[in-house]
């Protein structure tokens, strides 16, 4: 359904975001409160979602005679480089399994062997075989489940092409907030409607952000065009927490092809399943870098072959899979094999050039064990979240986990409290007085591949600190112009989203100067060696 007319809507839970964190969390929320309201808004097609594009699968301990919920548990702190909370980390492993049983009650298929259980893979970081998939489309295969399931219940209403421009809070309604303010609380969202372009208004008691990520920050990266950080962006100009954001995870391999901004991922199961990284001489080089080799952690890898491209002067690096069985490879990775072809290369005969992109931001907006962010009323769950579970890099395949189990512990702890949260009626119109349709739209896009080309060349998988400080003074000069532009002319998705991508790199700019070390994802060569923990920083 659409949202095809101006008009000021009224919910109990609003859902913004259609991923598998915002879908998983509507549907019980529509199962267990019958009696209300639910909204699921999304800035373009239900199904274009961070999610969508995740190949690898879901880790989950599932057999164990092999593997246990303490090994699961140690990976995921080894990975995380110190900075995991474990009482989360304990919480995501543990409860898991029920949530992934709910996901297949709902209709989503995982891929089984001759044995009828489940077909498990390992992934870098990982000490077992956990890793449940459908193919090399399991994110596709879990949307389309889940979508399904939202069709068929009568209480939840999806509205597609519906952009988020800000969060309501008591500053609309004339209030001054500040960072101490202590109860700042949420009330809606100000939304564009993509079919009329008027600004309309959506009330709610409860809202959660389900946003996805923010890859677009830079020049290349695995996520769809629609991952341009909004979520964090909104919740931070509402005065909310934000944490962790240096910690931008490159995937080791994407494939390389000039001149492509939105790089298609080469899934870290085809090196669990015997993938071979090399040099541009045909030479392996993980020995150099890690035991682990090709499965050391991603930001191992990543830097293994970033530290490769600069040795050889190359811009991409291979992955072979030529000894390994052709027909299990065609089975597991029918998407890859096919893309590969497209690209005209033959995985049989061919190296995979690869190239790392990036991939998946392991900070996000502040939530506790239960989702809540430090706004009243707000709740935050998926990629745009900042849980305590990845520290400063996440392991393989955790993700889509980690969206499950939030998904279901912010439902478990809003519908507790809808009954004593009010709608709030006396919330001001947008204001749209004096702003005129832009001039020119080279003002937006120029702006947009200045920020990509700064994020890209200065935050990039290895930083250093006048880097940084290059970034900080271009970013400002990027931030004031663009605010200028947004005062003075029309909102459209194309300013609201280089507006939000500005506020993405400032924020990975800011968390990163302040870290004085190097960890995980963050490596800075001014900083070589790990210093005494540097805890989690908020901004």
């Amino acid at each position: 359904m659409v949202l095809a007319k101006v008009t000021m809507q009224q919910t109990d839970f609003l859902v913004i975001g259609s991923g598998i964190a915002g879908l998983t969390y509507a549907l019980k929320v529509a199962a267990e409160c019958p009696d209300k309201k639910i909204t699921i808004i999304t800035k373009t097609r239900e199904d274009e979602t961070n999610t969508k594009y995740a190949q690898g699968g879901v880790a989950v301990v599932n057999d164990l005679e092999n593997d246990s919920f303490e090994k699961h548990i140690d990976d995921t702190l080894i990975a995380g480089d110190g900075l995991c909370n474990k009482q989360i980390v304990e919480i995501v492993v543990k409860e898991g399994p029920e949530r992934v049983n709910e996901i297949i009650e709902w209709g989503a298929n995982f891929d089984k062997n001759d044995t009828g259980t489940f077909s498990l893979g390992r992934e870098g970081g990982h000490s077992e075989f956990r890793v449940i998939h459908y193919k090399d489309v399991t994110g596709k295969e879990i949307e389309r489940a889940l979508l399904d399931a939202i069709h068929k219940n009568p209480n939840i209403e999806l509205i597609t092409h519906c952009f988020v421009v800000d969060l309501i809070t008591q500053h609309h309604l004339g209030y001054l907030i500040t960072k101490s303010t202590p109860d700042i609380e949420c009330y809606g969202v100000y939304v564009l409607n993509l079919l009329t372009n008027k600004i309309e208004k959506i009330l709610s008691r409860i809202t959660l952000v389900a946003t996805g990520g923010n890859g677009q920050v830079y020049r290349s990266t695995t996520n769809p065009p629609i991952a341009t950080g909004d979520g964090v962006a909104m919740v931070y100009r509402a005065k909310g927490r934000i944490e962790n954001m240096e910690f931008i995870q490159f995937h080791p391999t994407a494939l390389y092809q000039p001149g492509v901004n939105n790089a298609f991922l080469i899934t870290e199961a085809v090196r669990g399943d015997g993938g071979i990284l090399r040099n541009i001489h045909g030479e392996e080089f993980m020995h150099k870098y890690d035991a682990r080799l090709s499965l050391a952690p991603r930001d191992i890898v990543a830097r293994a072959i970033d530290s490769e491209m600069k040795i050889d002067g190359t811009e991409f690096v291979y992955l072979d899979c030529r000894h390994m069985d052709m027909e299990k490879f065609v089975h597991h990775f029918p998407n890859i094999y096919e893309k590969c072809l497209s690209a005209g290369i033959d995985v049989k005969k061919d190296m995979i050039p690869v190239s790392p992109a990036a991939h998946y931001s392991c900070g996000g907006i502040k939530v506790n064990e239960w989702g809540r962010t430090s706004i009243n009323n707000l709740y935050a769950c998926g990629e745009c979240s900042s849980t305590g579970l990845h520290g400063a890099n996440r392991l393989a395949s955790n993700s889509l986990l980690e969206a499950m189990v939030f998904a279901h512990r912010c439902y478990i702890d809003a519908v507790k409290r809808i009954a004593s949260i009010p709608l709030k009626n006396d919330v001001p119109d947008w204001n749209a007085a004096g702003t005129t349709a832009p001039k020119e739209m080279i003002l937006i896009t120029q702006s947009l591949k200045e920020l990509k080309q700064i994020m890209s060349d200065y935050l990039g998988i290895v930083r250093t600190n006048e880097r940084l400080q290059r970034a900080i003074r271009r970013l400002d000069i990027l931030h004031e112009e663009t605010e200028a532009l947004y005062e003075r002319t029309e909102v459209s998705p194309q300013l609201c989203e280089l507006r939000n991508l500005i506020t993405v790199g400032y924020l990975i700019v800011k968390s990163a100067s302040f870290r004085k070390e190097s960890r995980g994802l963050h490596f800075n060569t001014d900083y070589p060696q790990k210093s005494a923990l540097v805890q989690n920083i908020v901004l």
